[in-house]
């Protein structure tokens, strides 16, 4: 098994033809391109799906090797996937060579192998360079291409740095330096998610709205910021994705994203001192203001450095741990405390702050006024509620976001009675002192 650690960017063509000149800054050594064939396998309930793998094929001249990938981790366009490799004389699945304590307990290999089919294949060009950064060695991989399957087809332009040896850090300096390029964003969807939406006739994909978080059991204060940061980035991503493809809702629910990540920064803001984010909540008010001003075009913005520069920031900070050289001790100890303990505190917090902003509005222009920071409350309240029912957490949502609704939509008779309502909801969490 390997463990493959690789950024991946999405590419316009004319950036792609640009990538050579620009690794030319760094010792490199390079590659001419080679032909690729990739069979990505499924069953027909989808079985390897739902436990997050993928199993391929891939071809090159008459060399074929087989690819089971697991479960791992992506925040933003940075992968991080156990990947188990072997080699076969011919183009034949044979998943019983894999090792089998990758499959999960009772499978019976000899049916899942019967019932393995083709889904949808890849066929593209990839040409490479080894770059030399920092004390690292990267493989930079361009793909040229397309997906294919049910007789539809993508074109697929992607560039993949892979760290081969050396330091996450050096990789990233690297995804830095490539972002100041134009026509490049972060891929968060892997050929193999792309494929699939393909093989199911390109469905259309609904905006959706931001989740709660639900952190792991027993997370710390610091572990539960990691999990609402990662959050509003891959909402961010999703909606993205949706935006380029003009659906509905798909902008606003960008924007929802990027206020969900500067509300996390805002609620960690005790612990985690506002120089440590300062450069990044710069980049981010930027973007923020540039979709308020009105409907820029999503193929220009998102393939922009601006853009790119923001997101490949955020998954930095995460993956760098960011904050932790500007947090002094006491706080250090304290982002190792419970997150439970301090959503709680929170969301207390939270709920004060409602009370003593809507409990004396009488008239609607105060309303209107107060609109903004009722948003941000209830975004904060998704970051933190994760550890309660989900049904007690979106009924004391739903009260609030009626009212919100209603400010929005000027419907100015329904909106102190719905103001009343909210204010009398109980509260779902434990309370504590704050």
């Amino acid at each position: 098994m390997t463990i493959e650690i690789e950024l991946k960017f999405i590419a316009t063509p004319h950036a792609a033809e640009q990538l050579g000149s620009r690794l030319a800054a760094w010792p490199h050594s390079y590659s001419a391109p080679i032909a690729l064939t990739n069979i990505y396998y499924e069953t027909p309930d989808n079985q390897l799906r739902r436990w997050d793998m993928g199993l391929r094929i891939r071809g090159v001249g008459e060399q074929y090797e087989m690819t089971l990938k697991t479960a791992g981790q992506t925040v933003g366009g940075l992968h991080q996937r156990p990947e188990y490799n072997v080699d076969i004389a011919k183009p034949e699945l044979d998943i019983a060579r894999l090792p089998a304590e990758v499959w999960p307990a009772g499978c019976d290999l000899e049916a899942l192998q019967q019932q393995l089919t083709p889904l949808f294949t890849s066929h593209f060009s990839r040409e490479r360079w080894l770059v030399t950064c920092g004390e690292s060695e990267i493989e930079v991989a361009l793909d040229r291409g397309d997906i294919k399957a049910n007789g539809l087809s993508e074109p697929l332009h992607e560039i993949e740095l892979e760290l081969k040896h050396g330091k996450l850090a050096d990789l990233l300096a690297l995804a830095t330096e490539l972002a100041k390029m134009e026509g490049l964003r972060l891929g968060s969807l892997s050929k193999a998610a792309r494929g699939y939406w393909l093989s199911q006739g390109k469905p259309q994909q609904p905006a959706r709205p931001l989740p709660v978080l639900q952190a792991k059991p027993k997370a710390t204060v610091e572990e539960g910021m990691q999990a609402a940061l990662s959050l509003a980035l891959r909402h961010w991503q999703y909606h993205e994705e949706l935006w380029l493809r003009d659906e509905p809702g798909a902008q606003e629910g960008v924007l929802e994203a990027l206020e969900t990540v500067r509300q996390a920064f805002s609620l960690f803001g005790a612990l985690v001192p506002r120089k440590a984010s300062s450069q990044l909540r710069q980049k981010l008010t930027s973007l923020i203001e540039a979709l308020e001003e009105g409907r820029p075009d999503a193929q220009a913005f998102c393939y922009s450095p601006q853009w790119l520069d923001a997101q490949l920031s955020l998954s930095g900070w995460l993956l760098n741990t960011g904050w932790r050289p500007f947090v002094d001790g006491k706080n250090a100890e304290r982002l190792q405390g419970s997150f439970k303990r301090f959503a709680d505190i929170m969301l207390g917090r939270v709920a004060a702050d409602l009370k003593e902003t809507f409990g004396t509005v009488r008239q609607y222009n105060e309303y209107q006024d107060k609109a903004v920071r009722l948003t941000r409350q209830l975004l904060a309240v998704h970051l933190l509620a994760g550890a309660y029912p989900l049904q007690d957490v979106e009924h004391w949502l739903h009260g609030w976001q009626q009212l919100a609704q209603a400010i929005h939509a000027n419907r100015y008779n329904e909106l102190d009675p719905l103001c009343r309502q909210a204010l009398r909801q109980p509260a779902f969490w434990l309370n504590g002192n704050v």
